[in-house]
């Protein structure tokens, strides 16, 4: 007597296949603007972060060097010695690669030229 010949196949078929790839792609279509969203925002809070630093700088340069509040505070030359320089050295640029003011009045805030972006990615000190 003959015996039946069992095959047992181990693995997956190719509709299978094609689902887990579409479920990927929809999670990957889900959370991909979310990180870009989130990198915009921490690059605006750390440029944020920067101004501030600049605007407080300007205020200890005044006051030390009891300069009026219409003194112009210059970036690179007067407030330098007031902040804190990063590894190289300088000081810190915007991290989403805009430039700051040079110089601006004691009274005023330092500006980015991002600032003109929309909320939250705005870059202006309040």
């Amino acid at each position: 007597m003959k015996q039946a010949i069992k095959y047992s196949r181990a693995g997956f078929t190719l509709v299978e296949i094609m689902i887990v790839v579409a479920i990927i792609g929809l999670l990957a279509a889900v959370a991909i603007p979310n990180f870009v969203k989130a990198r915009k925002s921490s690059q605006a809070k750390g440029c944020i972060n920067n101004l501030r630093q600049f605007d407080g700088a300007a205020a200890v340069f005044a006051l030390e060097e009891h300069k009026p509040d219409d003194t112009v505070a210059h970036l690179a030359t007067d407030l330098t010695p007031y902040i804190k320089l990063n590894s190289a050295g300088s000081i810190p640029p915007c991290p989403a690669n805009g430039t700051y003011s040079d110089s601006w009045y004691v009274t005023n805030h330092p500006t980015c030229t991002l600032s003109t972006l929309s909320a939250p990615f705005s870059h202006t000190v309040d």
